[in-house]
C-alpha cells in the first residue's frame, strides 16, 4: 500500500470520528436546551394567564382563596403552590372560568372554577 493510500485512509477515519463526535455533542446540547425551553414556555404561560385575569378585573387573591377552599373540600392534602394556568372570559360574567394547577406533596392536578355572580365555585 502506498503512503498516499495510508494518508487518505487516516484522513477519512479522522473525519468520520469528528462527525460522530459532533453529532453526539449536538444532540446533548439540544436536549439540554429543550428542557430549559419547556420551563421558559411554562413560566410565560403562567404570567400570561395572570396578566389576562388582572386585565379583566379579576382579583388574583380572590381567585386563589376560592381555589384553596374548593381544593380543601376535595382533598386533605396541603397546597404547596397554586398556578393560574388559564382564564376564560366570555361575554357577561356567568360563563367566566379560571383553571388552576394545584401542586401538593402528592403531585399536581387541575382545578376548574366557574364564576357565579361575584363568587367562584368549583365545577
Amino acid at each position: 500500500m502506498s503512503v498516499l493510500g495510508i494518508v487518505i485512509i487516516v484522513l477519512v477515519g479522522l473525519v468520520a470520528i469528528l462527525a460522530v463526535g459532533g453529532l453526539i455533542i449536538s444532540r446533548r446540547r439540544a436536549a439540554a436546551g429543550e428542557e430549559g425551553l419547556h420551563h421558559d414556555v411554562e413560566e410565560a404561560n403562567l404570567a400570561l394567564a395572570t396578566a389576562h385575569a388582572e386585565d379583566k378585573g379579576w382579583h388574583r387573591d380572590v381567585l386563589e382563596q376560592a381555589a384553596k377552599e374548593a381544593f380543601a373540600q376535595r382533598s386533605a392534602a396541603e397546597v404547596r403552590e397554586l398556578q393560574l394556568v388559564q382564564v376564560v372570559d366570555r361575554p357577561g360574567t356567568e360563563d367566566d372560568q379560571a383553571v388552576f394547577r394545584v401542586i401538593t406533596d402528592h403531585g399536581s392536578e387541575y382545578l376548574h372554577l366557574d364564576r357565579h355572580e361575584d363568587r367562584w365555585l368549583p365545577r
